[in-house]
């Protein structure tokens, strides 16, 4: 990893967009020992208007501008909201779609990765609510930035002892779809 690594979560309201965005923060701060900020936005509608959550790690142990300006990973679970963030993604940079919503896919100098989260989370799980689990495990695996112990610690710190379970397998079901995705 560089100085800094950015991620961008991006869905609509109620999504769970901005608690990903701190989940992960907490997994790269708390639970590997990395510097790491967050910050959210979201339109007025606290339901369905586009939102967004971004982290910033870093190893150095400074983060001297908390905003991120050259994302290196974005999660995009709906249209609007991919075709609204996907600009500051960088060269080399990852955008990871949920398949069955986003289907104009930007072009750019990134890699796309497409994969059905929310109907696997409803599918595999019964749950939709879990897709931003689902979400950050294939994002650990994807790009490596926090491990997947710090991030089932920081999940199961984040959600009621009766979905711990859940969680769990949401998890998992990122990690191992991403290596999937990655073909290894």
């Amino acid at each position: 990893m560089g100085d800094r690594y950015e991620l961008r979560f991006s869905g609509s309201g109620g999504q769970g967009m901005i608690l990903a965005g701190i989940v992960m923060a907490e997994a790269a701060a708390i639970y590997d020992n990395k510097v790491a900020v967050q910050s959210q936005s979201y339109g007025p509608e606290s339901r369905g208007g586009a939102s967004k959550a971004e982290v910033i790690i870093s190893d150095s142990g400074t983060i001297d501008y908390p905003k991120a300006t050259a994302i290196d990973c974005m999660l995009a679970l709906t249209q609007e909201a991919c075709t609204k963030y996907h600009g500051d993604i960088k060269k080399d940079g990852i955008l990871l779609i949920d398949s069955d919503e986003v289907k104009d896919i930007p072009e750019g100098d990134f890699k796309v990765y497409s994969f059905p989260i929310i109907e696997t989370a409803r599918g595999e799980l019964g749950k939709i609510i879990v897709s931003n689990i689902i979400s950050l495990g294939l994002i650990a695996e994807l790009t490596g930035i926090v491990s997947h112990g710090a991030m089932e610690k920081a999940v199961l710190a984040r959600v009621p002892v009766a979905f711990t379970e859940l969680n769990k397998k949401a998890l998992q079901i990122g990690f191992d779809k991403a290596r999937e995705l990655k073909g290894n």
